[in-house]
């Protein structure tokens, strides 16, 4: 009897990656597609199974890529079918991997289904074979160590900037900038000066806010009058809603911004640290540091829950764990694909992300078994003493502000120490205030009828507001903290929760 011959069935997986295309124009992405379209159907002769790309994302800095995902899923799911050979193909190495940890993940879920890895610069490897799995680690080590080496001379470069007091990047809304040139015309450096219009219209945001107008009120008449936004007339891949196309209109956003920045005090900021900036103030110190303190007012006293959408973006209720840093709701995923869902992430620097939906019902599990225990009501009770005593210290703080101020303006204090005197008393009041919501006892209105075992059967017929109250009496406080895990399902591990009686740790 003859032997039954069975065919073998190789499928491609294309994958095409750029770090940098801030106008999406994707003709880097188009480029890698078309000579790996050519490359395999002439030399790696098999099929076309699909390509994914992921366009203007870095693999270097651990940010998601979804084009790669998702190809790695279809690549491993189909090389576990019979009389199949998969070969991931990429233009270069460096197109797939930068970090060690992500490549050295790969080829071991690779190695397990027995794939290949190709590029169109050169390089054949079966992943079943050690000796290959060696090489391909070996020539993407190279990659990992050319992004660090330019990470660390970027970073070296951007603290000589901030050392300097120079700007990074393009000049910002309310200057202008001059760029010097030697004898044969080459460009040695700049200088920012102040623009005329918009420095004029910064001065008018700080002094409106500060006098009492609301930053709707500013943002409203701005947009009357016609003044073009900061950004206005720049390609960008994405608008905000209501925006036009040339981006001229102006949001509470962008007016809070531009009362916040630092610059406009001509201090410089990198990672944290404050340097003398070499562009002129737009404002005094004195009323910077006056700026600061009403919006760190705005954001304490004056927080309307009835106005919030979602459960844990606001407030003092969830941080950042690597930066400690608020947290604010976007929508990630891949748009073409419908899989941009909301996400709470970092506020200031991306550090986190973690699936709204998930981290709610986590949450919202933990405040229900809380509540559901008979015991609450009388865990939860207190006394006022220590919180009156706290709100005593910060409103005799707040006064020694005033008479600082006061101090500066009639000749006793110099800038600098009303900055010093400022800064620490602000600091001082902070702690104050966070020494209050410590101490004060819980709101049990806020929880009235949710104290026992009816928690489970009341908790999912209250609005979001409701809900966020009764957290917010309950002191609940959580933190997330990076996930080294990728793909689907909500690693819990990585979220830090307390509440009255279960305070976290620091």
């Amino acid at each position: 009897m003859a032997a039954i011959v069975t065919q073998l069935r190789i499928l491609i997986f294309l994958y095409a990656r750029i770090s940098l295309d801030p106008r999406d124009q994707k003709r880097g992405v188009k480029r890698q597609l078309k000579d790996l379209h050519r490359w395999a159907v002439e030399e790696l002769t098999g099929e076309i199974a699909g390509e994914w790309v992921d366009n203007d994302l870095s693999a270097h800095t651990g940010e998601e890529r979804p084009g790669y995902d998702e190809m790695m899923a279809a690549a491993l799911t189909a090389a576990q079918q019979p009389n199949v050979r998969v070969i991931v193909a990429a233009y270069h190495p460096s197109r797939l991997w930068r970090r060690r940890v992500e490549r050295a993940q790969a080829i071991e879920d690779l190695r397990a289904v027995k794939a290949f890895v190709a590029f169109e610069s050169g390089g054949y490897f079966n992943m079943a074979k050690a000796s290959d799995r060696s090489q391909l680690a070996n020539l993407g080590e190279s990659d990992t160590a050319e992004s660090e080496v330019k990470s660390e001379r970027v970073t070296r470069a951007a603290l000589e900037r901030a050392e300097e007091g120079r700007a990074n990047g393009k000049v910002a809304y309310g200057w202008k900038r001059t760029y010097l040139h030697d004898g044969d015309g080459k460009v040695i450096g700049f200088e920012d000066s102040e623009h005329p219009e918009q420095a004029a219209v910064v001065r008018e945001i700080v002094k409106r806010l500060l006098a009492g107008d609301s930053v709707i009120a500013v943002t409203a008449d701005l947009n009357q009058r016609g003044v073009a936004a900061p950004g206005t007339g720049q390609k960008r891949k994405r608008r905000a809603l209501g925006q036009t196309e040339d981006g001229e209109r102006w949001s509470k956003t962008s007016v809070k911004k531009i009362a916040l920045r630092r610059a406009n005090a001509a201090i410089r900021t990198y990672k944290g640290d404050e340097y003398p900036a070499a562009w002129p103030a737009l404002i005094t110190d004195e009323q910077h540091l006056r700026i600061v303190d009403l919006f760190a007012g705005r954001a304490v006293n004056i927080e309307r829950p009835g106005q919030r959408m979602h459960l844990l973006s606001w407030g003092e209720v969830t941080i950042c764990g690597p930066c400690r840093g608020p947290i604010r709701v976007a929508l990630r995923g891949n748009a073409k694909r419908g899989s941009r869902r909301p996400t709470y992430v970092c506020a200031e620097d991306g550090c986190v992300g973690r699936n709204e939906e998930a981290l709610d019902q986590y949450i919202e599990s933990i405040a229900v078994e809380v509540l559901s225990d008979p015991a609450a009501a009388d865990i939860f009770k207190g006394d006022q003493s220590g919180a009156l005593v706290a709100i005593e210290r910060a409103e005799a703080l707040r006064i020694r502000q005033t008479e600082a101020a006061e101090d500066y303006a009639d000749g006793i204090l110099s800038r600098e120490q009303l900055r010093r005197i400022t800064q620490k008393l602000g600091r001082q009041i902070a702690e104050a205030q966070a020494e209050v919501k410590r101490l004060q006892p819980i709101d049990l209105t806020a929880l009235d009828g949710l104290i026992g075992p009816q928690a489970r059967e009341k908790w999912p017929k209250l609005t979001v507001q409701q809900r966020r109250r009764a957290l917010e009496a309950l002191k609940f406080r959580v933190r997330i903290h990076p996930s080294s895990r990728r793909g689907p399902g909500f690693d819990h591990t990585t979220i830090d929760v307390g509440w009255h009686g279960r305070e976290l740790a620091e």
